[in-house]
């Protein structure tokens, strides 16, 4: 550019940056970022963050590739923030990229160190850099820690959201203490935030698993007097829990409602044929089997074999036949 008498600008070539970045071509996108800086050609913080967001954002890939790219975007943020004349000012944003990219392959104490950094370094923490934290303990079933967070979390002033919330429900529900996660739940309520449809989830499918299945059913109602669009995922413990129990004529039910809200997925299909096999309600089971057809689920050999078994126990041999399955 420089031989063609012009002289490169430093806006035009973050563009390129993100560009290389987004399209995961991230050796490219530090080359000219480094490129740019060396230049002293203006670059901010926007372009920094696309940046080492690149290497911090969990793919199909194999984990140790993954945790390697999240240690070359540390390694960027620490050039960056060592020199004053090296790039952009660091910001929550900056710190918080990396941070979730560690939470996400499950590597705490880096993360935890990252935050201390952060927080020594004169950055204050946002709400997001909290959550991706709880997140992360919860998901390495670490409670205590978790807890811990959401005590640092209020100390420098940051509210918590329906994410921080949904997090602690989740990490009270995984260790079986659906209660505290039902307190929870309850704050929110007095806190006038609103729950997601993943704060739901969570809670269902805890009660349906701790056999409190009248909770869960009024939560259900809950859901469905909200404007949040449900998912099968979430109906699916419920109807899963009444057919265990042999209550298939609720479950039956359940499926009626679910089906005014959102489509029956296998797994729902599923649940109700083997709840009706087990009950010995073969015709029934029959006709679920058909309207999965019908909807365009494909059935496994799980729901074949148990109805298949279902049939012939009923004296139904004709109908257990390959052709009529």
């Amino acid at each position: 550019m420089k031989s063609d008498g012009l002289l490169p600008d430093g806006r035009l070539l973050g563009v390129l940056v993100c560009s290389f970045a987004l399209a995961d071509r991230l050796d490219d996108a530090v080359c000219l970022f480094k490129e740019i800086v060396r230049l002293n050609l203006n670059v901010d913080r926007f372009t920094f963050n696309i940046l080492i967001r690149g290497f911090c954002v969990a793919g199909e890939i194999d984990e140790a590739f993954r945790i390697n790219e999240v240690d070359r975007g540390r390694e960027l943020l620490k050039e960056v923030g060592l020199g004053s004349d090296f790039g952009p000012k660091l910001n929550d944003v900056s710190y918080t990229t990396v941070i979730s990219g560690y939470c996400k392959v499950g590597k705490m104490n880096e993360a935890l160190f990252l935050f201390d950094e952060m927080v020594r370094v004169g950055i204050r923490p946002s709400t997001a850099t909290f959550n991706v934290l709880i997140d992360g303990f919860v998901k390495a079933c670490d409670v205590a820690s978790a807890l811990d967070m959401h005590k640092k979390m209020l100390l420098h002033g940051c509210c918590p959201d329906v994410v921080t919330f949904t997090s602690l429900i989740d990490g009270y529900c995984r260790v079986g203490q659906v209660e505290y996660g039902l307190d929870l739940w309850n704050e929110m309520k007095t806190r006038n935030i609103s729950a997601s449809l993943y704060t739901f989830s969570i809670l269902i499918s805890a009660l349906c698993k701790s056999n409190r299945l009248q909770e869960a059913h009024e939560l259900l109602r809950l859901l469905n007097q909200s404007d949040i669009v449900p998912q099968p995922f979430i109906y699916n413990p419920v109807i899963d829990g009444y057919c265990k129990s042999g209550n298939v004529d609720e479950a039956n039910a359940i499926m009626l409602d679910m089906e005014e809200k959102c489509k029956p997925d296998k797994l729902t299909f599923t649940i109700l044929i083997i709840g009706h096999c087990m009950k010995g309600r073969a015709p029934e089971a029959i006709g679920i089997f058909y309207k999965m057809l019908a909807t365009g689920c494909s059935p496994d050999d799980i729901t074949i074999r148990t109805l298949s078994s279902c049939l012939l126990k009923s004296g139904m041999p004709n109908e257990a036949s390959p052709q009529f399955l």
